[in-house]
């Protein structure tokens, strides 16, 4: 079987494709078919944070997929009253809504900003503030509330009532906080934007203004969330609480779910009929969900992350000395970017043939987002790895 001639003839060309063929993957290491070894510093963009094939994790999607897989949302299942329970019980939310993506999250997040502000009797607020640089998803709705034009080109006409501002400018948010405005939609840490973190000042004076003026907050948590950035959701390092927040990626561990939390009075929003999702929490796929948030919200866990996170940005902080061409090491917990003086490409790819998957964003940024089970003796082979390449 021609892997890569059969995927390039049909399926849609929407990706620039790295021509190697995965076909294995353990922990925080993946093979090809040609037998090549590869240690994953970017596990499916933060996804797989419990590495590849987690034995848990599989144990738990093989039991389910014997047991029941799907049977709509019309009904009640175990695995899903369970996973809401404890999404509920670790964090600000007394709500939970699952979805199928981060995407999806989005946009069920979307809604019942507007919808919230329409069952209150003030249908002139629709507006929602995101923030420049910001990537909020691809469908219609969540590529409009997105902050970069790279993404929306072509799409014409967008979906109305989404402004973008300057991330960390209170002035320019300020301006923009108007009586037609439901919403503040933003990303404690800009992943796709070049791992770029808020300022925590910022964010609490972000808060404020939310609470001043009637205005809901939503984190978009797909990415940074579930352990990602050292704590179980990136704003508790800032101990700042949204009314509505997103989750993916991370939350299966490679299976397809999305979540978005609310609390009690933002749940208002929605009534039945109002919203939903065929596939949207599916047995299978919160009984893997449950196991991955059992095992990263454990506080344990959670500290290995932030130290090894200190650790991979302290190793790579030390090539600065000796490598000109590194402008700057930033980021929280296991997602970090390293800015570089030109193009981040060139490295990820020879990068690989060194056995190491990176990641290039806005063009000169790499970005690391390994599994969260990555092992201090694989950060410094990488770290080395780097030393050599940067030259």
């Amino acid at each position: 079987m021609d892997t890569i001639k059969n995927t390039d003839t049909c399926i849609f060309n929407t990706y620039a494709r790295i021509p190697v063929v995965f076909v294995k993957g353990e922990g925080a290491t993946l093979w090809d078919d040609q037998g090549n070894r590869y240690t994953d510093f970017l596990a499916g963009i933060a996804v797989a944070s419990l590495g590849h094939c987690h034995p848990a994790v599989t144990k738990a999607i093989a039991d389910q997929a014997a047991t029941l897989v799907h049977v709509s949302n019309l009904y009640y299942t175990e695995p899903q009253a369970e996973l809401a329970r404890l999404l509920v019980e670790k964090s600000f939310a007394d709500k939970v809504f699952f979805a199928n993506s981060g995407a999806e999250a989005n946009e069920a997040a979307i809604k019942l900003a507007r919808r919230y502000f329409k069952e209150k009797g003030d249908p002139g607020r629709f507006k929602i503030i995101t923030m420049a640089q910001s990537f909020h998803g691809r469908t219609m709705a969540t590529l409009s509330a997105t902050g970069q034009d790279k993404i929306k080109e072509g799409f014409s006409p967008l979906v109305e009532g989404f402004v973008h501002c300057p991330l960390n400018n209170m002035e320019a948010l300020k301006a923009l906080a108007d009586d037609t405005v439901c919403a503040v939609m933003m990303e404690c840490i800009q992943g796709e934007g070049g791992v770029v973190s808020v300022d925590p000042d910022y964010l609490k004076a972000v808060r404020q203004l939310c609470d001043d003026k009637g205005i809901l907050l939503i984190f978009d948590e797909v990415q940074t969330g579930m352990g990602r950035c050292g704590t179980l959701f990136a704003h508790e390092l800032f101990d700042v609480k949204p009314d509505i927040m997103t989750l993916a990626k991370a939350l299966g561990n490679g299976l397809p779910i999305g979540a978005m939390l609310a609390t009690d009075g933002a749940a208002k929003g929605f009534s039945f009929g109002s919203h939903g999702s065929t596939f949207g929490g599916t047995p299978l796929v919160t009984r893997a969900a449950l196991e991955v948030l059992k095992i990263i919200s454990h506080p344990d866990f959670l500290k290995d992350t932030r130290d090894k996170g200190t650790y991979l940005k302290d190793k790579l902080t030390s090539l600065m000395a000796n490598h000109p061409s590194i402008k700057a090491i930033r980021g929280k917990g296991l997602l970090v970017g390293m800015e570089l003086d030109g193009d981040a490409g060139g490295i990820v790819t020879q990068a690989m043939k060194k056995g190491f998957i990176l990641n290039a964003i806005q063009g000169k940024v790499l970005r690391f987002a390994p599994p969260l089970v990555i092992t201090r003796e694989e950060i410094d082979a990488l770290v080395t790895a780097l030393d050599g390449l940067l030259e």
